[in-house]
């Protein structure tokens, strides 16, 4: 078990200024090789984002470099009548636990904090086992609203297993990662070249699960961390493999990742969980992009316990300015925040009119937070 001091040490190794210089000298170097412009590249993490903003870092990107957000922001991606289940429910008297960044979520018909604000019971926790323990303390119906990418779906998955109290119910909009790249990858629209994949995602995965979209559509894919020196080497990477034309999946994360993943994580994520088709919120509909309940988990299934009247709510609900939001072609990569007429204006963290501005893993959220384009941090001290 490493050391408090041992620990700040590794995350400096990963600050490092000299090596983050000679890193962004070897993107440029690659990227003016190509010979053309813009190289675009995609990340599909919100974590990826926060990392570049807060270290400055698309202030050093080459500017033939194009580092598109993709979507990699779970709470962005949940579909507006996912949320209006999840306020449907509480509004009929059924307590609610679910994560922060969902409150404000904005469905057809208002967010949780609009029903919380109504008189409703919602509560925020930090983890699945948080509503569990809820559920234990109480004799009332808790429904966790459950939201994530395949991290948080382990989670859910492993509480499910260990038999939860009778009064818990899973309300699942997680979703699973990998088919999406499919989706932006055939877009006819798109420019992305190479992705940069979510190291802790593939953690679980393993990064053996890209192998098949690779060969498929013969775009490199990048495992890459967090760190600043993490997303710098990733980047290298991605762009050495579209300069020699070579379509391969990369680990660039070896200190957690492996090929294979964690696997008992694994079998419990597919235990539980069962991919079906369903829509992503602004994007499209993605074959086996959401995670359900199997068969034999109905009892702790909210939509097989409830009626959800979605109908009354719909019926109700008051004209709003989500339909003037352009957050779906944000995370798929086709426009940037600052093409949005909403952005910054009536859009605002406090104020949100789409998702992309509620999650702290949004790319209008991190790029209202930090500037757009930030100054550069003392993490990596270059010239442009």
């Amino acid at each position: 078990m490493t050391s408090p001091s041992e620990r700040d040490a590794l995350q400096l190794k990963f600050r490092d200024p000299e090596r983050g210089k000679a890193l962004v000298e070897k993107l440029a170097h690659l990227t003016e090789s190509l010979g053309r412009s813009p190289v675009a590249v995609m990340h599909v993490c919100g974590s990826h984002e926060q990392a570049i903003a807060r270290f400055g870092l698309r202030h050093v990107f080459p500017k033939a470099l194009d580092v598109i957000m993709g979507p990699g922001c779970p709470v962005c991606i949940t579909d507006v009548p996912e949320v209006d289940e999840g306020v449907a429910l509480a509004q009929q008297g059924v307590r609610v636990a679910t994560y922060g960044d969902m409150l404000k979520v904005p469905g057809s018909a208002g967010s949780l904090a609009d029903a919380r604000a109504g008189g409703a019971k919602v509560d925020i926790v930090y983890s699945v086992s948080q509503a569990v323990e809820l559920a234990q303390k109480t004799n009332e119906e808790i429904v966790f609203f459950a939201t994530g990418f395949e991290t948080t779906a382990v989670a859910t998955a492993a509480e499910i297993l260990r038999g939860p109290p009778p009064n818990f119910s899973v309300l699942s909009a997680h979703k699973y990662i990998p088919p999406v790249m499919e989706i932006v990858a055939e877009m006819p629209d798109t420019r992305v070249e190479g992705f940069l994949a979510a190291g802790h995602a593939a953690t679980i995965t393993g990064w053996g699960v890209f192998e098949a979209f690779v060969e498929r559509h013969h775009l490199p894919v990048v495992v890459a961390g967090f760190e600043p020196l993490d997303v710098l080497a990733g980047l290298v990477r991605l762009v050495e493999l579209i300069h020699d034309k070579t379509p391969k999946v990369d680990n660039m994360y070896p200190r957690c990742v492996s090929r294979e993943g964690n696997v008992v994580a694994q079998q419990q994520l597919w235990q539980v969980f069962r991919p079906l088709g369903g829509r992503w919120r602004g994007i499209a509909h993605v074959p086996n992009g959401n995670l359900r309940l199997r068969d034999e988990w109905a009892h702790l299934d909210a939509r097989r316990r409830f009626h959800i009247d979605l109908a009354r709510l719909w019926t109700f609900a008051p004209p709003t300015l989500v339909q003037h939001c352009i957050c779906g072609d944000i995370m798929a990569g086709l426009k940037s925040p600052t093409d949005c007429s909403l952005f910054g204006k009536e859009c605002l963290p406090d104020t949100p009119v789409g998702a992309c501005m509620v999650s702290s893993e949004g790319t209008c959220k991190i790029w209202h937070q930090y500037g757009g384009h930030p100054e550069l941090t003392r993490a990596v001290e270059v010239n442009p």
